[in-house]
């Protein structure tokens, strides 16, 4: 079977990501990601079935995506109760190949990557030094039919430039490394429903029971690639498929097409946010950035902080032993009125004690959500005052995450 794309990245030679400029949205939880439109705009594989379908497509990230095809609310209810499609190949695949590529990444990452068996994935974080988070990725250790082993990692389309420029000079260090940017050459598909199984692995032919949660495999449609993930960003089951370009839109038609009876539609980024924030899951630029780090984040299952050293790790280690200073908590306002990002979470007093970091309607709970940072010494309170805009609002403090689907 031929591999995915044939592209390498040279030592210091970047491939430039168009940047983004600062909007007002409509999708709060996307600003930081959409740009002023732009004749120099990316378009993914999927642009012209988009367009044919009249999705309403948005500058998001230097790329033009849909971010609805018919209502927000019908697209995420379509991927709770059957399964929703996502164009995803905005975001960034980068891919590992050589002898030292765990070494490298056990090194960037803070989960570790040299103990991953051939077809799983692991979500991690790249930090900075003192333990900023960088970007959340996907790392799956894969095999080729021809058994050669490589890492592919997926990363935050906002970062794909940032992260490739961190780690180009770590190279120099691992000789025998080579990094790629798949990006540009394949198509990134999200299958995500809880109908996703049931069609995808007669589609594909691969067994459901061998295919658990967080793992990933190599099969073939029309004879050519396409690498299954068992994972997503909305809280259901489902899958990420990762294909050539040029069978972007054959696979994509017909993934619908074998799943029209059981209710599987187009989804675009405006349900994603709303899926995901359900099942609060970080967004970076919102619960994520340079000045958070994974231990403040909740994210402490995937940071493996004895016996190995990787960047960010003392400072991480530090942060893990005094406490973090604040604490990500789930708010269900008592009113319809949504806090959005900023928003100001006030304590008993009204003293502000917490920011708001993403919030909107929850179509699945039918109340306003949002999550947010409060400092640690006040994080355990039942209830908060939250000030939108100048208006007081009152929240109930709730487990994350909001939704939790069906085992």
């Amino acid at each position: 079977m031929p591999s995915l794309g044939s592209g390498r990245l040279p030592l210091g030679r970047l491939l430039v990501v168009l940047g983004c400029v600062h909007c007002v949205s409509p999708f709060p939880s996307l600003t930081s990601e959409i740009s002023v439109t732009s004749t120099d705009l990316h378009a993914t594989p999927l642009i012209q079935w988009h367009r044919d379908a009249g999705a309403r497509l948005v500058p998001f990230a230097g790329y033009e995506m849909p971010i609805q095809y018919s209502s927000i609310v019908t697209e995420h209810q379509t991927c709770r109760t059957s399964a929703a499609l996502f164009d995803v190949s905005h975001m960034g695949r980068l891919r590992f190949d050589g002898d030292g590529s765990e070494q490298l990444l056990d090194h960037l990452l803070t989960r570790r990557v040299s103990d991953m068996p051939i077809g799983t994935v692991r979500y991690g974080l790249m930090c900075n030094a003192d333990g900023g988070v960088l970007d959340d990725v996907l790392v799956s250790n894969l095999e080729t039919p021809s058994q050669r082993r490589f890492h592919l990692m997926v990363v935050n389309a906002s970062n794909r430039e940032k992260i490739l420029n961190w780690i180009v000079p770590h190279l120099a260090d691992y000789p025998t490394v080579t990094v790629s940017d798949r990006t540009e050459l394949t198509a990134m598909i999200a299958v995500q429903g809880p109908m996703a199984m049931e069609v995808c692995s007669r589609l594909f032919k691969f067994d459901p029971k061998r295919l658990k949660y967080y793992r990933t495999v190599i099969t073939d449609q029309f004879s050519k690639p396409v690498i299954i993930s068992r994972t997503g960003y909305t809280g259901e089951d489902g899958f990420e498929l990762i294909v050539r370009a040029e069978e972007a839109t054959r696979i994509w038609e017909n993934v619908l097409l074998c799943g029209r009876e059981a209710g599987f539609a187009p989804a675009g980024l405006g349900a994603r946010d709303t899926l995901r924030l359900e099942a609060a899951m970080p967004l970076y630029g919102h619960e994520l950035d340079e000045t958070i780090d994974p231990i403040t984040a909740g994210l402490t299952f995937a940071c493996n902080l004895e016996g190995r050293g990787f960047i960010g790790d003392e400072a991480l280690r530090q942060i893990a032993s005094e406490g973090p200073k604040r604490v990500r908590r789930g708010l269900i306002l008592e009113g319809k009125r949504p806090a959005r990002e900023g928003s100001t979470v006030l304590g008993p007093n009204g003293e502000p004690v917490g920011v708001i970091t993403s919030g909107g309607p929850s179509p699945t709970l039918g109340k306003a959500i949002a999550v947010a940072y409060i400092d640690a010494g006040v994080a355990d309170l039942p209830r908060y005052t939250i000030d939108i805009r100048g208006k007081n609002a009152e929240a109930v403090a709730t487990k994350l995450p909001f939704y939790r689907r069906a085992k």
